[in-house]
């Protein structure tokens, strides 16, 4: 046994909860299977099996670390110090919604444990923390420009962060399922509209 152990690659875990992140966001959660997932991670399932004892536990452990990478990518980035207020704003915008590539891909999944929330009260706690760190990620972007003299004195950084999030969420979703009225292009405009006219700024340098 020991012996077996110490033949386990050191990034198996985190191999394994990349590949279930994968086939959650091509094929859909239901149909996510442990053969599957370790043969796309290239381990047996005997090793999946090891590490989570059950499918559904595999599932939602690897929606939360893909969420939680995510995060720690995002919220705990540095800030740029080339970069004006305004400037990390409208990257921030941008990087919330469901572009092509790995943010449709985040979005798939942030979608799947919506559901899955839902139904799972065990879940609730997760999304509920996600959303906590984002809207604290998007009240320091707004409470930046409020100090710098950027944006309006007047903007209540929180509140905003709630607007921002639920305008992006809203419009996301939207361009998520390919609505003809809401691509994520527009998705973008509607954003920086309201968000502009709230901080005092034009939408153009939003976009």
């Amino acid at each position: 046994m020991a012996a077996d152990v110490e033949a386990r690659p050191q990034n198996a875990p985190e191999r394994i909860l990349d590949a279930a992140c994968d086939l959650i966001a091509a094929d859909g959660i239901d149909e996510v299977r442990i053969a599957r997932v370790a043969q796309r991670a290239g381990a047996s399932t005997a090793l999946v099996h090891h590490y989570f004892s059950t499918r559904e536990e595999l599932l939602e452990q690897a929606l939360i670390h893909s969420f939680e990478q995510a995060g720690d990518e995002r919220f705990q980035r540095p800030p740029d110090s080339k970069e004006t207020a305004t400037e990390a704003l409208a990257r921030g915008i941008a990087e919330s919604l469901p572009f092509p590539g790995p943010q449709e891909r985040e979005w798939v999944l942030w979608v799947e444990l919506w559901l899955r929330a839902v139904r799972e009260p065990a879940l609730r706690g997760v999304a509920a923390r996600l959303y906590g760190r984002y809207r604290d990620w998007l009240a320091g972007l707004i409470r930046a420009g409020i100090e710098s003299g950027e944006f309006s004195a007047d903007a209540d950084p929180k509140a905003l962060a709630d607007l921002a999030m639920a305008l992006l969420d809203g419009a996301g979703v939207r361009a998520l399922i390919s609505d003809p009225a809401m691509d994520v292009d527009a998705a973008r405009r509607l954003v920086a509209e309201r968000l502009g006219a709230e901080l005092g700024l034009e939408s153009k340098s939003l976009l």
